[in-house]
């Protein structure tokens, strides 16, 4: 589905907390630390509607089956490796990487239990909603994944798979996925690729969450988990195109993010939903050895863990915005740098 109509069709009949989780590949271990943090405080919601943009829609199916699945959504942001998620010097001609270890690892994750536990919160009356960017014709795409779980067969468990993967291949390192799809009579593929093209979370399509609108959420409370770190870093960028890539991106998507936090909290107040936000704290200094190292993941599900058992583990509000410069190293304030 992608348009309002269908979105609002496809909502529950009745109203509940809605959980949001957003982009940050690896760093979506915080996220994953935190939820099992609120499971072992007995304080997590039983959220009616879970959206999850690319890492957070690799988490989102564990949350949205119940904290029986913690133990599991644990052991995905702790033990894997890069190996796990992609093939370094695999380019295919679409990406700096092939992305075939992160495939097999969520068609195993995605067991037939689970599928099934699944489809039986979707006849109770919840959702859970991953986002994808259809790149042929530049709009995002909202998958209803409990509807394509409660369809059955293994057919749809390979779709489940391929949304999932999907959402998290960002384009240029991973490659994209095509998924077959028929209209008027006609099948084709789609080039789809990282939800967080259109967003960092989703919350409702954009024509509904715009200030101008006056549609209210059929919530009764937001939870959003900002699964990536707001604030502002200094980094040396070594001059070669990947570096210099990440380096680009990682800076848009912490302005992207903070300007739908804001969005997101004038939609909560203009439909009178309570607002609630979870961010990885700026005080999170363990150093990383490189892309999903198990010990920094660790580290920081752990700081998600401990937050979420905490007596405030979300913010009523969005995170202020850093001030001053960003800080460098010391030798590189002392010496300057090109």
């Amino acid at each position: 589905m992608d348009s309002e109509a269908d979105f609002k069709n496809a909502l529950p009949a009745q109203p509940g907390p809605w959980l949001i989780l957003s982009s940050g590949g690896g760093d979506g271990a915080f996220g994953a630390g935190l939820l099992v943090g609120l499971s072992a405080a007995g304080k997590r919601p039983d959220f009616t509607v879970v959206t999850g943009v690319s890492t957070g829609a690799l988490m989102a199916p564990f949350v949205f089956a119940g904290s029986r699945y913690d133990e599991a959504l644990k052991k995905a942001y702790t033990t894997v490796t890069a190996a796990d998620i992609y093939e370094a010097g695999g380019s295919t001609g679409e990406s700096f990487v092939n992305s075939w270890p992160l495939r097999d690892f969520i068609d195993k994750e995605m067991t037939p239990e689970l599928m099934a536990d699944i489809a039986a919160a979707y006849r109770s009356g919840r959702r859970l909603f991953v986002i994808t960017t259809n790149l042929d014709a530049e709009r995002f795409a909202v998958w209803n994944m409990g509807a394509i779980a409660a369809h059955g067969g293994e057919d749809a468990r390979r779709l489940f798979v391929k949304v999932l993967l999907a959402s998290a291949s960002v384009p240029g390192a991973f490659p994209p996925v095509l998924i077959d799809v028929e209209a008027d009579g006609k099948r084709f593929a789609e080039m789809h690729a990282d939800g967080g093209l259109g967003g960092q979370f989703f919350v409702a399509p954009p024509a509904l969450m715009a200030t101008t609108s006056d549609y209210h959420l059929p919530a009764t409370a937001l939870y959003i988990v900002v699964n990536t770190g707001l604030e502002r870093d200094f980094t040396v960028v070594e001059r070669f195109a990947p570096s210099i890539l990440t380096q680009a991106v990682g800076a848009a998507v912490k302005v992207d993010t903070r300007l739908m936090l804001t969005l997101s909290y004038a939609a909560a107040k203009r439909s009178d939903v309570a607002f609630n936000v979870a961010t990885i704290p700026a005080s999170f200094d363990a150093p990383s050895r490189g892309a999903f190292d198990p010990k920094y993941m660790g580290a920081l599900f752990q700081t998600g863990y401990e937050q979420g058992k905490s007596d405030n583990p979300f913010s009523p509000e969005p995170p202020p915005y850093p001030s001053g410069p960003s800080r460098a190293p010391s030798h590189i304030e002392k010496t300057g740098a090109n």
